[in-house]
C-alpha cells in the first residue's frame, strides 16, 4: 500500500513504511512455527484421544471429562505467561533490554508462586472435586477421570513454567525454538501413551503419566536454551532472584485479568460439561471427539493470535499505534484464510479420524452431524472473535476483553447450552448452537472495540 491516503482503520500517513517493524519473513518466521506448533500439539492430542479411545467409551468420557478441569488450571496459569509476553515484548519494543530481563524474572518467580499451590491442590483433592463437578457419571468413567486427574494434576506447575519460557522466546520474536521442543516432546508423549497404555495395560493413567513425563522433559529442555546469552532474555542464576513486589503487580495486572478470562472461560466449558454429562455415554462420547477435532480447526488461528501479541506489543512498546491496527488487520485477514482452510480439511478427514478411532456407530454418527454444523458456521464468525482481541490485549487491553468474554460466555454459550439440553431436552448439538451464539456476540462487540481505537488508551510499561 503506496497511498497516503486515511483508512478507515488505520492511518497509512503515520506508518513507516520503509522501516516497518515486521517485514513480511519476519511475520513469516514468527507466525508460521506458531501454526505448526499449535497443529501438532493439536494432532497429538487427536492421537491421545484415540488411542484412549481403544480402551473404550467410558475411558474417553473420563478424559474428555477430566481435560475440562485440566484446561482450567492450565489457562489460568498460562495466563500469567501472557501477562509475561506483553510486558517483555513492550520492552524490547521500547529497546529496553534490562527492563525485559527484570520483568521475565518476576513472571517465572510469579508462576512458581502460583502453579505450584494450584497443582498440590488438585492432585490432594481430586477425587472430591471431581465428585462435586461429576458426580452423576457412571461409577466406571469417574475412577478412570480420578485415574487421570492424579498425572495431570501434578504436571500443572510444569506446563505453566513451559508455557512461561515459551512466552520470553516469542516476545523476542523467536517461535522456531519453542516449536522444535513442544515438538519433540509431543512425540515422547505418543510413545509413552502407547507404553503406558497399551504395553503396561494402565488405561487412562498411563496416558497422563506419559504427559506428565513429557512436560517435564519440555520444561527442563526450554529453560536449558533461556540460559543461553544468545538471545534477548536471560534467566540465569535462579537461586538470586528476589520478588520485586512493583514489577510483580505490574505483570499480574496484565496476567491477573487474562487469567481470570481464560478461567471463566474454561469454568463455563466445565458447567457445560457438567450438563454434558447427564447424557448418555454414547452421546458423552460423540461430543469429545467433536470438542479435539473443532480445537483442531482453529488451533492454527490461535497460534496466529499469540504471534499478533508480540507484534502488537513491540509495536505499542515503540510508540507506533498505527502500525499495530496494520498488523491487527493483516494478521486477521491471514488468519481467517487458515481458519477456513482448517475448516474444510479437518471435515473432510472426520469419517477416517473416527473410523481409526474406533468409534461406536451411533457416536460417530452424530460426532459426523454436530461436524456438519461446526464446518459452517466456524469460517464465518469465529476469526473476528479470536484474533483481533489478542492483539488489542498486547496494548494493555485486558480488562475490557476480560469482561466481554465472560459476559458473552455465560449469557450466551453456558445459558443457551444449559436451556437446550436441561429443559428442551437436546442432545449434545446444544453445545455447539450454544458456542455459535457466543463466536457471534464477541465478534461484533470486538469488532466495535477494534475500530473506535479505545483499545489504545493504556499504559503498561
Amino acid at each position: 500500500m503506496k497511498a497516503h491516503k486515511k483508512s478507515r482503520l488505520y492511518d497509512v500517513s503515520q506508518i513507516r513504511w520503509n522501516d516497518m517493524m515486521f517485514s513480511k519473513q519476519s511475520l513469516r518466521q514468527l507466525l508460521f512455527p506458531l501454526m505448526l506448533q499449535q497443529l501438532l500439539s493439536s494432532f497429538m492430542g487427536m492421537a491421545d484421544t484415540m488411542m484412549v479411545s481403544r480402551v473404550g467409551s467410558a475411558a474417553i468420557s473420563a478424559v474428555s471429562l477430566v481435560d475440562s478441569i485440566n484446561v482450567l488450571m492450565i489457562e489460568l496459569l498460562s495466563a500469567l505467561a501472557t501477562g509475561g509476553t506483553i510486558i517483555c515484548s513492550q520492552y524490547l519494543g521500547h529497546r529496553d533490554r534490562k527492563r525485559a530481563n527484570e520483568a521475565a524474572r518476576q513472571v517465572l518467580v510469579t508462576v512458581l508462586m502460583i502453579s505450584v499451590p494450584v497443582g498440590l491442590i488438585c492432585f490432594l483433592f481430586r477425587r472430591p472435586i471431581l465428585s462435586v463437578i461429576f458426580g452423576t457419571v457412571e461409577q466406571t468413567v469417574m475412577d478412570d477421570g480420578a485415574a487421570y486427574f492424579f498425572y495431570t494434576s501434578i504436571s500443572f506447575p510444569f506446563i505453566a513454567l513451559f508455557e512461561t519460557g515459551a512466552a520470553f522466546f516469542r516476545a523476542d520474536g523467536n517461535s522456531r525454538l519453542p516449536m522444535i521442543i513442544s515438538i519433540i516432546c509431543n512425540g515422547m508423549n505418543i510413545v509413552g501413551n502407547a507404553f503406558f497404555i497399551f504395553g503396561l495395560q494402565m488405561g487412562t493413567g498411563g496416558a497422563a503419566l506419559s504427559t506428565l513425563i513429557s512436560r517435564i522433559a519440555s520444561t527442563v529442555i526450554i529453560f536449558y536454551f533461556l540460559k543461553k546469552p544468545k538471545q534477548s532474555i536471560v534467566i540465569d542464576h535462579y537461586l538470586s532472584i528476589r520478588p520485586d513486589p512493583p514489577m510483580i503487580r505490574r505483570v499480574l495486572s496484565i496476567g491477573l485479568p487474562s487469567g481470570v478470562e481464560n478461567s471463566m472461560f474454561q469454568f463455563g466449558k466445565l458447567v457445560i460439561q457438567s450438563s454434558v454429562s447427564t447424557l448418555t455415554t454414547t452421546q458423552i462420547a460423540a461430543n469429545a471427539m467433536v470438542i479435539v477435532m473443532e480445537n483442531l480447526n482453529g488451533i492454527a488461528g490461535i497460534g496466529i493470535g499469540i504471534g499478533l501479541m508480540t507484534v502488537v506489543g513491540q509495536c505499542i512498546g515503540a510508540d507506533r499505534t498505527e502500525e499495530a491496527k496494520y498488523y491487527i488487520v493483516k494478521v486477521t485477514e491471514f488468519g481467517w484464510l487458515v481458519v477456513l482452510a482448517s475448516c474444510i480439511i479437518v471435515y473432510v478427514l472426520c469419517r477416517p479420524i473416527m473410523t481409526i478411532a474406533g468409534m461406536e456407530p451411533e457416536a460417530a454418527a452424530q460426532c459426523f452431524d454436530m461436524m456438519t454444523f461446526v464446518t459452517i458456521v466456524k469460517p464465518i464468525i469465529w476469526v473476528f472473535a479470536f484474533i483481533p482481541p489478542y492483539g488489542m490485549r498486547a496494548a494493555g487491553d485486558v480488562k475490557f476483553s476480560m469482561i466481554t468474554s465472560s459476559l458473552t460466555m455465560w449469557f450466551c454459550r453456558v445459558l443457551m447450552t444449559t436451556l437446550l439440553i436441561r429443559v428442551f431436552g437436546f442432545g449434545p448439538i446444544a453445545v455447539w448452537i450454544g458456542m455459535a451464539s457466543d463466536w457471534l456476540c464477541r465478534g461484533i462487540i470486538y469488532s466495535a472495540r477494534f475500530i473506535s481505537g479505545k483499545w489504545l488508551r493504556h499504559k503498561v510499561i
